[in-house]
């Protein structure tokens, strides 16, 4: 419809900024339409494989002109994992949070047992280099802590998770106690 059609719909004696208003509902619709045709179109799409002249297979949904002749359809995997890939997926998932977690559940860090004979006689290079126990004073406590979360840092995902790669290098360090220590923020 075009716009001349609209404006006279919208009559003489109306204000000219309600015809941008007026004009809302047909723009959000015309929007929602065209984003559910992209959707379609790239669900639809047909991914195609193909090797080039160095050997280097490619997947891509756009085959350049010369190896059109050569590339083969591929069939896509379902979209949802099948139960058992879901069961493996959530096993793996305790798995791995029962290992990140188990440094500090009362565990001063890695048992002489699990590391090979050499890492157990070469020096801890994570840091902090020593973990506190009972004995450790607060100020000592605080600033173990602090240099935890410091050595954590760079390893802290976008969604505040943390990698697994971080654990090689840094050790956890509890929050001090609260009944025994109180928080001092530099």
């Amino acid at each position: 419809m075009p716009f001349a059609a609209i404006r006279g719909q919208l009559g003489p004696g109306r204000p000219t900024h309600t015809r941008g208003i007026a004009m809302l509902p047909l723009l959000r619709t015309t929007a929602l339409g065209i984003i559910c045709l992209m959707a379609t179109a790239a669900v639809a799409s047909t991914v195609y494989r193909w090797v080039d002249e160095q050997g280097k297979v490619h997947y891509s949904d756009l085959v350049p002109e010369r190896y059109r002749n050569t590339a083969k359809p591929v069939d896509a995997p379902p979209a949802e994992p099948t139960p058992e890939q879901q069961r493996a997926a959530l096993e793996r998932a305790q798995s791995e949070k029962a290992k990140a977690l188990a440094p500090s559940v009362g565990r001063s860090g890695p048992t002489e047992s699990a590391q090979p004979a050499s890492a157990a006689s070469a020096p801890s290079r994570k840091r902090p280099a020593q973990v506190p126990n009972d004995q450790t004073d607060c100020d000592t406590w605080q600033r173990l802590y602090m240099e935890s979360i410091e050595c954590f840092g760079p390893y802290r995902t976008v969604r505040g998770g943390v990698k697994p790669e971080a654990f090689e290098v840094c050790n956890v360090v509890r929050e001090p106690p609260p009944t025994r220590c109180r928080m001092h923020i530099p």
